[in-house]
C-alpha cells in the first residue's frame, strides 16, 4: 500500500509539471439534447502502471470557459485528473431550453456521468464540484444514484426543499434574490441585443416595490423562459407536486440518493445554510459512505473572505485556498484514496463572536471567532433553552406570571421593514450588518434611523450579560399571536447587541439570522389556510441555525416584525391569491407574552467554550 502511494504522489509530480490537452464534446443526452463539454487530459500519462484516471466534473450555467472553473480543472488535471467541464442545458454552448431547477438536470447528470465513465482513460470513478447552482446540479445528479458517482464537494447549494428554503420561505417567496438572480443572468445569457439592452437599461431595485408582477407587464417578460419559472415560483405558494419535483426538492428523494463521500459546505449568512445543514445530517443517517459539514461565517460564495457585510471574522475565517488546493484534498482522498494526515472530524463550524469589537482599518466591526469540531450537529452538550418575551420589552430565562400581557403593532405592507442583511444572496447586501436603516438599502427612509426605533419592530432584549452566552445549532422562535387581518406575516431576527465604544459610538446591533412565517402557512401547514381575525393561533418560526458567542455585556435580542423587504415579498394582508393581489390593506398584529400564551424563542446553548479546532486548509 505505501508503495502504491509513493507511486502514485510521484506521477502526480510528473503530471503537475506537464501541461494538458482541452477539447469539446457536444455529450448526447438521452432525449438527443446535446451538451458542451470541455475535456481537459494531463499531456504526459500518469506513470503509475496505469494510464486510467478519476474524473471530476463540474456543470455549471454560467459558462465553461469560467475562470475560476478553468483555474480549478488546470490544478486537478495537473495532479492526475480527467476534468469535465459542461454548460448546463439552453446555456452558452448547449443546446436544449434553460428552465432554472429543471427536472432534467438530474437525467442530464446522469447521462454525463454514465459518459465520462464510459471514455477512454477513464478509471470508472467520477468526483463532482461546484458553487451556488452547480451545487445543485451535483445534488440532482446524485438523487438518480449513477454507478460511477464517488465523491462530491457540494458548496453552498443542493438545497434540500425549495419551498421550505431559498426560493420559498414559511410561506413567502424570496423576492429579492430571485428577481435579482434573473435580472443578472438574462444580459448575460441572451444574444438578442434587444433583450440585453432592455434589461441592462433598468435598474432591479426599481422594481423591487413593484409587487405582484402581472404576465406580460413585467421586465422579465421580453425573456420568456425566465418570466415563467419566476411567476410560478411566486404564485404556487402551496407545496405542490411542483415543489416535490427532483430539480426543487432532495429532501423527497435521500433514500434513493448515490451512496457517494459528501462534504456539504454552507455559510452562516448563506441562503441555502437550512439545506446544507439538512442535507448533512439526513444522509450521515442513511449512507455508508463518509459525509462532512464545513460552515464558516460566510455569505454566499464567500468562503475565501475574512467578513461578511460590515463584520469581520478574523484570518482565520478565510478558506484561503477553497478554489484550489481544498478541493484536491478532498478528491485526493475519495477518488484516489490519499488518507490525510490525523483523519478529520464529521462537523467542522466557525463560532463567531471572540473578538474585541474594534474597528477595523476597512470600518468593519471585529467580532472575531475561532473553529470548533464536533462528531454531529448541533455540537454536543448543547442545551436548549427557552427566553420568554414579556411586556415592556424584557427577555429572560423566567416565564411570565401575568394573566394577561400582549403587545400590538400595525403592519403596513406599503412602509414594509427593509432588509438589512442576513441570508440574502441578492444584490441586497447579505451578511451582518448593524440593524439600521441605511441609504444604500432598498425601503430606507432619511434619516435612517435604526430598525429598533419603527413602532411595526417590537424589540426583546436581555439584560446586558453577566457572563458570556454561547449558542450553536438550531433556533425556535414560538408566538401567539392575533391579527386584524385574514393573512398577514410575523418576522423573527436574533441580534447580538454590542454595547457603546470609542468606536461605535452608538453600539451595534449585529443580525444572525432571521426568518419569517407567513400565518396562512402556519406551522409548516401545506396548504394555504386564512386566519380568523382577533383569534389567536401558536406560530413556530425557524430561522436558520447560527453558532455565536454572545460576550459579557451585550444583550440577546430578538425583534419582531411583520415583513422583510426586499428579501420577501410583502404580504397584501388582504387574503387574495398571493402573486395576484390588487390591493393591500393594514393590519394590527398582536403578541401575547403572558402566563398562558408565553411566546419564547429557544436557543442552543453551550455551557461553556469548546476548544479551538485548526482553521481548515
Amino acid at each position: 500500500m505505501v508503495g502504491t502511494l509513493v507511486l502514485l504522489l510521484v506521477a502526480q509530480v510528473a503530471v503537475a509539471a506537464s501541461s494538458f490537452d482541452r477539447h469539446t464534446e457536444m455529450i448526447a443526452m438521452r432525449d438527443g439534447v446535446r451538451l458542451a463539454t470541455d475535456i481537459y487530459r494531463p499531456r504526459i500519462a500518469v506513470a503509475a502502471g496505469d494510464e486510467s484516471m478519476p474524473v471530476v466534473l463540474t456543470r455549471t450555467p454560467y459558462g465553461k470557459r469560467r475562470e475560476s472553473d478553468v483555474a480549478l480543472a488546470r490544478l486537478l488535471v495537473g495532479h492526475g485528473y480527467i476534468v469535465a467541464v459542461q454548460d448546463t442545458r439552453g446555456r452558452y454552448a448547449s443546446e436544449g431550453a434553460f428552465s432554472k431547477y429543471s427536472a432534467l438536470e438530474a437525467t442530464d447528470g446522469f447521462d454525463t456521468i454514465a459518459w465520462l465513465a464510459a471514455m477512454p482513460g477513464s478509471n470508472g470513478r467520477i468526483g463532482m464540484w461546484g458553487t451556488s447552482y452547480a451545487a445543485h446540479t451535483q445534488a440532482d445528479a446524485a438523487k438518480l444514484a449513477p454507478p460511477a458517482l464517488k465523491a462530491l464537494l457540494i458548496n453552498q447549494g443542493g438545497m434540500a426543499n425549495a419551498w421550505d428554503h431559498a426560493v420559498r420561505h414559511g410561506g413567502a417567496f424570496e423576492w429579492g434574490r430571485e428577481l435579482s438572480w434573473a435580472f443578472r443572468q438574462i444580459p448575460l445569457e441572451t444574444s438578442d441585443p434587444v433583450v440585453k439592452r432592455h434589461v441592462e437599461q433598468q435598474s432591479v431595485a426599481d422594481w423591487y416595490a413593484v409587487q405582484p408582477f402581472r404576465p406580460g407587464l413585467n421586465p422579465l417578460s421580453i425573456a420568456p423562459e425566465y418570466e415563467a419559472y419566476f411567476l410560478r415560483e411566486l404564485t404556487e405558494s402551496d407545496y405542490t407536486e411542483y415543489w416535490r419535483g427532483i430539480g426543487l426538492n432532495w429532501s423527497e428523494y435521500y433514500a434513493g440518493t448515490a451512496d457517494a463521500a459528501m462534504l456539504h459546505v454552507g455559510g452562516w449568512y448563506d441562503i441555502f445554510l437550512r439545506g446544507t445543514v439538512q442535507n448533512y445530517q439526513s444522509l450521515s443517517r442513511l449512507k455508508r459512505a463518509p459525509q462532512r459539514m464545513l460552515v464558516g461565517p460566510w455569505t454566499h460564495s464567500g468562503n475565501a473572505r475574512t467578513f461578511a457585510g460590515d463584520v469581520d471574522f478574523g484570518e482565520a475565517a478565510a478558506v484561503r485556498d477553497f478554489g484550489l488546493d481544498f478541493h484536491l484534498r478532498w478528491f485526493d482522498r475519495h477518488l484516489k484514496q490519499v488518507d490525510s494526515p490525523g483523519g478529520e472530524a464529521p462537523v467542522r463550524v466557525f463560532l463567531m463572536g471572540s473578538g474585541d469589537g474594534h474597528r477595523t482599518a476597512e470600518g468593519r466591526l471585529a467580532h472575531g471567532g475561532y473553529w470548533v469540531e464536533s462528531a454531529a450537529w448541533p455540537l454536543e452538550g448543547v442545551q436548549p433553552t427557552a427566553f420568554y418575551l414579556h411586556a415592556g420589552g424584557a427577555l429572560t430565562m423566567q416565564s411570565s406570571v401575568a394573566d394577561a400581557s400582549s403587545t400590538t403593532f400595525t403592519f403596513d405592507p406599503e412602509h414594509p421593514v427593509p432588509t438589512v442583511g442576513g441570508n440574502v444572496s441578492a444584490r441586497l447586501g447579505d451578511g451582518a450588518y448593524d440593524q439600521r436603516e441605511r441609504p444604500d438599502r432598498p425601503g430606507s427612509r432619511p434619516p435612517y434611523l435604526p430598525l429598533a426605533a419603527r413602532n411595526d419592530v417590537l424589540v426583546f432584549q436581555t439584560p446586558p450579560l453577566e457572563q458570556e452566552q454561547i449558542i450553536a445549532g438550531e433556533i425556535e422562535v414560538v408566538l401567539f399571536v392575533s391579527s386584524t387581518a385574514v393573512d398577514t406575516d410575523f418576522t423573527a431576527k436574533l441580534v447580538d447587541v454590542y454595547p457603546p465604544s470609542a468606536d461605535f459610538p452608538q453600539g451595534f446591533a449585529m443580525n444572525l439570522s432571521d426568518a419569517l412565517v407567513r400565518a396562512s402557512y402556519r406551522n409548516d401547514r401545506h396548504r394555504r389556510a386564512l386566519i380568523e381575525p382577533g383569534k389567536v393561533y401558536r406560530l413556530r418560526i425557524r430561522p436558520f441555525a447560527t453558532a455565536n458567542l454572545f460576550k459579557r455585556g451585550h444583550r440577546i435580542r430578538l425583534d419582531i416584525s411583520s415583513s422583510n423587504f426586499p428579501r420577501f415579498d410583502i404580504n397584501p394582508n388582504t387574503g387574495e391569491p398571493l402573486g395576484r393581489h390588487g390591493r393591500n390593506a393594514r393590519a394590527d398584529n398582536t403578541v401575547f407574552h403572558d402566563a398562558a400564551r408565553p411566546s419564547h424563542v429557544v436557543l442552543p446553548l453551550l455551557p461553556a467554550r469548546p476548544e479551538a479546532a485548526s482553521p481548515p486548509r
